[in-house]
């Protein structure tokens, strides 16, 4: 998509961030304040909990609709208190995550959805949480996902300063492209675009006018008026996909990923065309939030 195609600057409208209480889950608030602080957006903040079990004991379910309600009261002080110019809206949903969430998206016109992950280890990989991969896999706006690692280290929660955007120029790409630039300029963060090219792949027959061809592609998705903000720099490089994006991200300082998630496509040799499956390791690894966009 050339720049001149993207004059209309991406904003986040009404944003939903999920939460079940947990650590994971607080970690990525600010995140989701400071994306609705950035955008003017409207924040809705959503717990679903399991229906009552009223096979059980009364003070039982009772006990559990308690703590969730003294959560949720302590979730309205946290935001009155640290994001007091947002107006956040409580919402409260019961039965399958997903189906909640999905009404929720549907009633609300969510544009964003703000989640939070522990890791938990498998056999020789990292998996995510199982609630934040079915959002992760099904929802068909954007999806912010804060891994385990995002947060160790980053001591800017919320704060953009440096984002890195990886593409393929696939369709989810070209998708993903104005929202990396509107965080961007939104931000006034470092821009860094990327493009991994598998090594020694057989029909880089003319290495040099393919890097070239590609860095070109790279400046085109930029307009030249978003330039002025953003500070873009563009970078093609040989490697691995995930662990080239990992090594930019921690050389770049990277704040947020921001990706393109479709099935494999994309220009011949590229290794940046990340399934859904493949970015779970991704979201696992990196030190920052990962902003996932579906073609």
């Amino acid at each position: 998509m050339p720049a001149t195609q993207m004059k209309q600057r991406v904003a986040f409208r009404n944003i939903l961030f999920a939460t079940d209480f947990s650590s994971a889950a607080n970690s990525a608030l600010p995140y989701a304040a400071e994306f609705a602080k950035s955008f003017g957006a409207k924040l809705f903040a959503m717990h679903v909990k399991e229906p009552a079990n009223y096979a059980l004991p009364p003070e039982l379910w009772q006990n559990v609709q308690d703590v969730c309600d003294s959560e949720m009261q302590l979730l309205r002080a946290t935001l009155s208190r640290n994001f007091p110019e947002l107006k956040p809206e409580f919402v409260e949903g019961e039965g399958s995550v997903w189906s909640a969430l999905a009404a929720a998206v549907k009633e609300h016109e969510i544009d964003l959805i703000v989640v939070g992950t522990r890791g938990r280890t498998g056999i020789g990989k990292v998996l995510l949480g199982s609630q934040a991969e079915e959002i992760f896999r099904r929802a068909h706006c954007p999806v912010l996902t804060v891994g385990p690692r995002a947060h160790s280290e980053n001591e800017r929660r919320g704060k953009l300063g440096s984002i890195l955007f990886a593409t393929d120029f696939g369709s989810a790409s070209h998708a993903a492209a104005p929202i990396a630039v509107s965080l961007a300029e939104e931000n006034q963060a470092k821009l860094t675009l990327l493009h991994v090219v598998e090594s020694g792949a057989d029909h880089l027959s003319h290495p040099a006018q393919f890097l070239e061809s590609s860095e070109r592609q790279l400046r085109a998705l930029v307009p030249e008026e978003a330039k002025i903000w953003c500070a873009p720099h563009f970078l093609v490089e040989p490697g691995n996909a995930i662990e080239k994006i990992l090594e930019v991200a921690e050389r770049t300082h990277a704040d947020l990923i921001v990706l393109g998630v479709h099935k494999p496509e994309g220009v011949a040799g590229a290794a940046t065309h990340l399934p859904i499956a493949t970015v779970h390791h991704l979201v696992a690894h990196a030190k920052c939030p990962v902003l996932t966009v579906r073609g």
